[in-house]
């Protein structure tokens, strides 16, 4: 009886897990509408972002070109809760930040020595099948660095 017991807890917790990572909207994978951006000729711009389940966590995966158009991969794993975790792959930065607002609003900032370098908002649309990233910043380089993307949910 006690195994059918702890077997039983193990399957809801993994199912409340499921449960918690289906219901934030930005799982899944995102893909540039370069038509509906607003991202100034020769600036990078992230073609590619993929947030999935990573234990208790999330891992966000973001593919694009950088502004000479050599590919560009960056890495973050962390919670949506504030506080900043390692950025992996990323010149210009060293650590991340997400903040859930709302259910269709993140803030996001990007840290390079604890100093802000980049920071962000991600708003979903109704449906969830699209989203905008407004982002102001500087890069790698130490130019700034203003955009509008509109992603598309693959």
């Amino acid at each position: 009886m006690k195994i059918r017991s702890i077997a039983m807890t193990i399957a809801l917790c993994f199912v409340a897990l499921a449960v918690c990572f289906a219901q934030n909207p930005n799982m899944g994978t995102w893909k540039l509408n370069e038509a509906k951006s607003k991202v100034s000729a020769g600036a990078p711009k992230n073609t590619r972002v993929v947030y999935e389940a990573a234990g208790d966590s999330i891992k966000v995966t973001v593919d694009g070109v950088d502004a000479n158009g050599k590919p560009t991969h960056n890495e973050w794993t962390g919670k949506f809760d504030g506080k900043d975790y390692p950025l992996v792959g990323d010149p210009s930065a060293d650590s991340r930040s997400y903040k859930t607002v709302d259910a269709h609003t993140t803030e996001l900032a990007n840290k390079k020595g604890g100093k802000v370098v980049m920071s962000g908002k991600i708003v979903l649309s109704a449906d969830g099948k699209s989203r905008t990233v407004t982002v102001k910043g500087v890069d790698a380089s130490g130019k700034t660095v203003e955009y509008t993307a509109n992603y598309d949910k693959q």
